[in-house]
């Protein structure tokens, strides 16, 4: 048997017509299909924050050293950023940072910010990131990677904790502040899709606000008296893998108030909640924010202020399933979470009926 020796690639002929790719190089067409690849695999709203780290960045380094900004950023210049944004105790105790206050009000002016003084340290630590991950993109050196800049922000980071400086959690919608805001939803067709879609996102598991929005009819299927959503992407499964804990039920009231809401906008195909116009029209699709401006207008019509938000719905699941004893396989099969760590962050047990807190007012079992 004779066997045929294969043409060293090198001499393989190209193809009549085309230009050999230079292999240390990448053309200007790879590049724009990278970063649209780069870009189309992040969610609009991580697009959005990042988009808004950077115009920050920019208009600081224009008004703090009168230049444009340039990748690579000098390492000098983050260590400014971090002193000039992280707050510190001076020489009479007083929080103060570095950030001149004509700068800090240029910058509210412009827009970059909402408020005069600094930042939360949560805002800090992620516009550091979003410029590390620039510089990584770009693949320069990366002045944010260096060990005097990861020893700063890392001290700083133990600063805030020894102060007591937390990052502010939104308090838990648990049952009873979710049945006072379901009980201001009205027959009406705004009635019903806002209680449809607090069941829906409470219900099937915390739902966050874009996999609220990104519900459709397409990917929520009817199965007797209940639904099965199938959340294919998510921020703990952001590849898109398939699971089996990709299908989230939709059951009991929740499915109720779906089916409602369903056959009241008679939506048959696309988005499931949507915006409802003057007339009782059914409208474009929800946007995240409306998600949370939904949870805001029900808490004003129910009377409660305590800071609820739209993210308050998944802590609120994570912290109900604990108070009722709910298996963690069957909580995280609900949430998404991947380990019980990133799970017991969501928990809010701030609450006086805890019985880890009465270990000495009963009798002990032999």
């Amino acid at each position: 048997m004779k066997i045929e020796k294969k043409r060293p690639a090198a001499l393989v002929p190209g193809i009549a017509g085309s230009t050999p790719l230079n292999p240390t190089q990448l053309g200007s067409m790879a590049q724009e299909a990278e970063a649209a690849l780069l870009r189309q695999g992040e969610s609009e709203n991580t697009l959005r924050s990042y988009r808004s780290a950077l115009r920050y960045w920019a208009a600081w380094y224009a008004l703090r050293y009168q230049c444009s900004i340039a990748l690579p950023v000098e390492e000098a210049a983050v260590v400014q950023f971090i002193v000039d944004h992280a707050l510190r105790h001076d020489s009479d105790g007083e929080l103060v940072s570095e950030l001149p206050s004509a700068i800090d009000q240029a910058l509210v002016d412009g827009g970059y910010k909402g408020k005069i003084g600094a930042p939360t340290l949560g805002t800090l630590v992620h516009r550091i990131s979003v410029l590390s991950k620039a510089h990584q993109v770009q693949m320069v050196d990366n002045p944010c990677a260096q060990p005097r800049v990861r020893e700063l922000l890392s001290k700083a980071r133990r600063a805030y904790a020894k102060r007591g400086a937390l990052p502010h959690k939104k308090p838990a919608l648990t049952r009873e502040p979710l049945e006072a805001l379901l009980d201001t939803c009205d027959a009406s067709l705004a009635g019903l899709r806002d209680r449809a879609l607090l069941l829906f996102a409470f219900s099937s598991g915390g739902r966050r606000r874009s996999e609220v929005t990104s519900a459709s009819m397409e990917n929520t299927r009817r199965v007797g008296d209940a639904f099965i959503y199938t959340l294919s992407h998510s921020k703990s499964n952001q590849a898109g893998a398939d699971r089996a804990e990709n299908d989230k039920p939709i059951a009991g009231r929740a499915a109720s108030a779906l089916q409602a809401w369903l056959s009241a906008s008679q939506i048959v195909a696309g988005p499931i909640f949507r915006r409802v116009r003057r007339g009782g029209k059914v409208g474009e699709p929800l946007s995240a924010p409306a998600v949370r401006d939904i949870v805001k207008k029900r808490c004003a019509l129910a009377g409660i202020d305590e800071g609820f938000s739209a993210h308050s719905l998944r802590s609120g699941f994570v912290t109900e399933a604990g108070r009722q004893q709910i298996p963690l396989g069957e909580t995280m099969a609900m949430t998404g979470h991947r380990s019980t760590a990133s799970l017991v962050g969501y928990f809010r047990h701030a609450t006086l009926d805890s019985a880890a807190s009465r270990l000495l007012d009963s009798e002990r079992k032999n």
